[in-house]
């Protein structure tokens, strides 16, 4: 097994002087192209002083952290005087490298590995917690704009889906707290964690599936909630890992009881934090920019989500998310249908949706109406 210790870069700006560090900071030291060799220049618990952060600057290109100490970086860093970008950034970065450990192809898969990383996306949603504190369901959608994508849709997919769910839970419940958040947020950073057990090849492919991969990608939200509750997984006692996993395992059931896998209906079946969960995937799917995919913009986006009200969508919780969303509400300079199995979970190369033509909201123009009168009325009633 490897043991080798890994690294993750920092930025200079980002490193706080004239107060303690919490982490240690090395350089690579090697002059050999391809390797490297890690220094440690500062230790874990000095006070270092803006001379000598410029000092570093100087002499070194780029400084780093033991992975090992990245959540503490990460809490320091919430406390720093940076902005949400910056902090999101970082958020990002950090979420990407646990999401890259427990969907690692390449490293043999356990419930030890995978709790691990659970506990550090536990850290993630505690730094989007902080720096979501002051933003609303709209701000948070410039933020989000603001952030580099990747090429593998189900990392940057499930970072954005947990910010929203965060952002609309907040929305809907003012007085949550800061453990509930972090369940909303865990949950949807999680949501698509089934998909460890699906092949890369269909995840990632934009060109459109067969009905067996289609069939093989539906079984994501059973796997999810294997991984999470069948395995003996250890976690801390405040992750409540039966919350997280009934999103995981139900955030494609529709609200019409016509999702999947099990035909969960309503608020009753299906958990709350499931329900908004499908409403922050689904909205992410379709307004966030991909490599490969043209998206909607946000009037024709809500207009589109609208008509999937108390179809696939909670109505409660659509209408109030709609309602803290700005954009100009008025009729779209198209009518715009999104095809009736769209499934966020799919990479569209182009999402499956038509304009509707206006002839076809006017079929009914010329049609004989029976009217009836108000003696048939009575003798119906009799």
């Amino acid at each position: 097994m490897d043991t080798k210790p890994s690294f993750f870069s920092v930025r200079y700006d980002l490193i706080q002087v004239g107060q303690a560090l919490s982490f240690d900071l090395f350089v690579n030291s090697s002059v050999v192209k391809g390797k490297e060799k890690f220094v440690r220049i500062f230790p874990q618990g000095g006070v270092l002083q803006k001379e000598d952060l410029e000092e570093f600057h100087r002499k070194y290109f780029q400084l780093y952290i033991p992975e090992e100490q990245r959540r503490i970086y990460l809490r320091s860093l919430m406390k720093s005087e940076a902005d949400d970008v910056q902090k999101t950034t970082v958020i990002k970065e950090a979420a990407l490298q646990y999401l890259h450990n427990i969907f690692d192809k390449d490293k043999e898969f356990s419930t030890e590995l995978l709790a691990k990383n659970i506990e550090g996306c536990r850290e993630v949603v505690e730094g989007m917690v902080d720096v979501l504190d002051h933003h609303n369901i709209d701000s948070l959608r410039n933020l989000i704009a603001n952030l580099s994508f990747h090429d593998f849709y189900t990392y940057d997919h499930s970072i954005n889906v947990s910010m929203y769910c965060i952002s609309i839970y907040k929305t809907i419940n003012p007085k949550a707290s800061r453990k509930e958040l972090m369940h909303a947020g865990l949950g949807g950073l999680l949501h698509d964690l089934g998909k460890i057990k699906i092949p890369t090849h269909i995840l990632n492919n934009p060109g459109g599936l067969t009905d067996e991969e289609y069939q093989m990608i539906k079984q994501h939200p059973d796997f999810g909630l294997d991984l999470l509750l069948g395995g003996h997984c250890e976690v801390s006692s405040d992750i409540d890992l039966k919350i997280v996993a009934r999103v995981v395992h139900e955030h494609h059931e529709n609200f019409d009881g016509t999702g999947y896998p099990k035909k969960l209906k309503g608020k009753d079946e299906i958990h709350l934090l499931a329900r908004v969960c499908t409403i922050a995937d689904f909205f992410d799917a379709i307004t966030t920019k991909r490599s490969y995919s043209e998206v909607l913009q946000i009037p024709d986006a809500m207009n589109t989500m609208r008509k999937f009200r108390g179809i696939k969508l909670d109505p409660t919780i659509f209408d109030i998310f709609d309602q803290h969303v700005r954009y100009v509400r008025a009729e779209s300079a198209k009518d715009l249908r999104l095809a009736d199995h769209f499934d966020p979970t799919i990479p569209y190369a182009k999402l499956p949706i038509e304009e509707i033509k206006k002839f076809e909201k006017e079929m009914d123009f010329g049609k004989i109406k029976v009217v009836e009168t108000g003696k048939k009325k009575e003798a119906k009633k009799a």
